[in-house]
């Protein structure tokens, strides 16, 4: 059973509990839990063969009225998020530098149902113990933020040693990763190829050709019966990596909580059109 699968079916236990108004807020936990772990995907800094670190300091920023929602379970839910993202950790053999944590904040910037998860590597005392010549992990954040990003200052050093220069801006979530320090895309197995297809209430759509028109029109593609998508609403374009592009839509895009034009799609991403839910997929075999 997948990590996030069992994350969701811990928080359904207590549905009926103290999680209960949780589950009516437009954010739901589980695309946070989604967010965090490609948020760890997109920042792992290779050490050496045997060591990948990722970020262990990770804030939810989220709407409003979502915050006033959560906000009252915000320690349970991060310390059921912070162990999610442990055990997603173990599956990926990824380490960090110190205790994990996961903190909500408010947002004025943003609407209802949209959050942004930004990160940081924070080093414990027992962790700053570095081999000859080991090199600290390179801060986190989003392009145009030095050092930490965001604001972070970059994670200390080693004790004694002199402060750590800015480093070259990270690929934070949603945005493209620098060539160096990060952890290389898998190469695909000789002689496979990658399947595409979405998953729409339940049922799937495999995606055969280049480019797939999702939208209200019986001349799109994969026809979407809801009144709030457009007749040509959008189009997913397979490739490495594949993309979605908003087709001048009335309501527009929201790719894994973020509205947008065109986004970088990963296995897992969640598209929302209108007031429906699409799953992007992708497998090699």
């Amino acid at each position: 059973m997948g990590v996030l699968k069992k994350f969701e079916q811990r928080l359904e236990g207590l549905v009926n509990g103290t999680f209960a108004k949780v589950f009516k807020s437009e954010v739901q936990p589980v695309e946070i839990a989604g967010a965090l772990q490609r948020e760890c995907d997109n920042n792992a800094t290779i050490w050496n063969r045997d060591r990948t670190v990722v970020p262990n300091d990770f804030i939810v920023e989220l709407s409003t009225p979502d915050f006033e929602r959560l906000s009252p379970y915000s320690g349970q839910l991060g310390d059921e998020l912070a162990g999610m993202v442990r055990d997603y950790a173990k599956q990926q053999r990824y380490t960090f530098m110190g205790p994990i944590k996961v903190h909500l904040e408010k947002a004025d910037d943003l609407d209802t149902g949209l959050y942004r998860v930004r990160s940081r590597t924070l080093a414990s005392s027992s962790s700053q113990q570095a081999g000859p010549g080991a090199a600290p992990p390179a801060p986190q954040g989003r392009p145009g933020a030095p050092g930490g990003g965001y604001g972070y200052p970059p994670p200390a050093g080693p004790a004694g040693a002199p402060p750590m220069p800015p480093g070259p801006p990270a690929g934070g979530y949603g945005y493209p990763q620098p060539a160096g320090g990060q952890r290389p895309p898998a190469a695909p197995a000789a002689g496979s190829r990658t399947r595409h297809w979405i998953e729409i209430n339940g049922n799937r759509h495999q995606i055969s050709r280049a480019t797939l028109v999702l939208g209200r029109s019986t001349e799109a593609d994969v026809r979407i019966d809801d009144p709030g998508v457009s007749r040509r609403h959008c189009e997913i374009r397979t490739g490495t990596p594949s993309t979605i592009q908003d087709l001048g839509s009335t309501n527009g895009i929201v790719v894994d909580g973020q509205h947008t034009t065109r986004a970088t799609l990963r296995d897992g991403s969640r598209i929302v059109v209108g007031s429906t839910t699409v799953i992007y997929r992708q497998a090699e075999g």
